[in-house]
C-alpha cells in the first residue's frame, strides 16, 4: 500500500461523548483537501466506550487506524502513534480540536518555506486562545518554568505540531519523559538540535473541558520537569 502524505496522530483518552463526531467532522474537511492521509487514533487507558467507539469508526474508514497503549498516558500513546505513522508529515492533533487550518499553514511552511518542524501556538502573535483564564495562566507559567529549567526558546510546546517524519524521527525516538511532558520534551530537543522550526498562530476553542483536570496534573508534570531538566542540563535520567 502507498504510504499517505499526511499522518495524522490524536491521542484520546475517555472520550467516548465526542469521537465519533469529531472523527466524521475530520474526515469529511480532509475529503476537500488535496493530499492523501492517515488517521491515527492512539488510545490510552480508556475505561469508558472510546475504544469500541474508534474501533467501530475504523472499520468503516480504512484511512483511519487505532492503537492501544494500555495505560493512561498520553505522552506514550503519541509517541506510539508517530513511531507507527507512515506519512511524509505527520500531524500531532487533539480530538476537541481537529484543525485542519493548521494542516494547510504547517504543510505550507514545511513543503514552500522548509521548516521541519511547525508549533500551532496559543501564545504567538496572532493567536486567540479561548480558554478559561487559569488555564491560558497555567501555560504561562510552564512556558516560564521550561525556559529557566531548560533553555525552552518558543511560546509553547502542547497542542497542535506538525513536522517531517524523516528529519524529527530520531528526536523523537531520543525522548524519554512520557505522560504530559513528552510535547515539551520534543519541542525543547529540537530547538536544541538546530533544526529549522517556526511557530504559527491558532485560534484554540475546546469542544469540551480537559479529559483530566488540570490540577490533578500537576503533581506529574513538576515531577517531570525535574527530569526533563536532569536530562537536559545533566544528560542523566532521574526517575520518580
Amino acid at each position: 500500500m502507498t504510504p499517505p502524505l499526511v499522518s495524522i496522530v490524536i491521542p484520546v483518552y475517555n472520550e467516548q461523548a465526542i469521537l465519533s463526531s469529531s472523527l466524521s467532522d475530520l474526515v469529511d474537511k480532509l475529503s476537500r483537501e488535496d493530499f492523501t492521509y492517515e488517521i491515527i487514533v492512539a488510545e490510552n487507558g480508556s475505561k469508558d466506550a472510546t475504544v469500541a467507539l474508534a474501533n467501530e469508526f475504523a472499520s468503516h474508514h480504512p484511512q483511519v487506524r487505532v492503537l492501544s497503549v494500555g495505560e493512561p498516558n498520553y505522552g506514550k500513546a503519541l509517541k506510539q502513534g508517530i513511531l507507527e505513522a507512515r506519512g511524509e508529515f505527520v500531524i500531532c492533533d487533539e480530538i476537541d480540536l481537529c484543525d485542519v487550518e493548521f494542516y494547510r499553514l504547517a504543510l505550507s511552511k514545511m513543503r514552500g518555506d522548509g521548516f521541519d518542524f511547525v508549533v500551532g501556538s496559543k501564545r504567538v502573535a496572532g493567536s486567540n486562545d479561548r480558554r478559561p483564564m487559569y488555564r491560558r495562566v497555567a501555560t504561562q507559567v510552564l512556558n516560564g518554568m521550561l525556559r529557566v529549567a531548560v533553555g525552552f526558546k518558543g511560546t509553547d510546546t502542547h497542542g497542535l505540531k506538525a513536522f517531517r517524519r524523516e528529519a524529527m524521527l530520531d528526536i523523537v525516538e531520543a525522548c524519554v519523559v512520557d505522560r504530559d511532558m513528552f510535547a515539551s520534551e520534543l519541542v525543547v530537543r529540537t530547538h536544541r538540535a538546530d533544526r529549522r522550526w517556526t511557530e504559527v498562530p491558532i485560534d484554540l476553542m475546546e469542544k469540551r473541558p480537559p479529559s483530566v483536570h488540570l490540577f490533578k496534573r500537576v503533581p506529574n508534570v513538576l515531577k517531570n520537569i525535574v527530569r526533563l531538566t536532569s536530562i537536559i542540563r545533566l544528560g542523566r535520567d532521574v526517575k520518580f
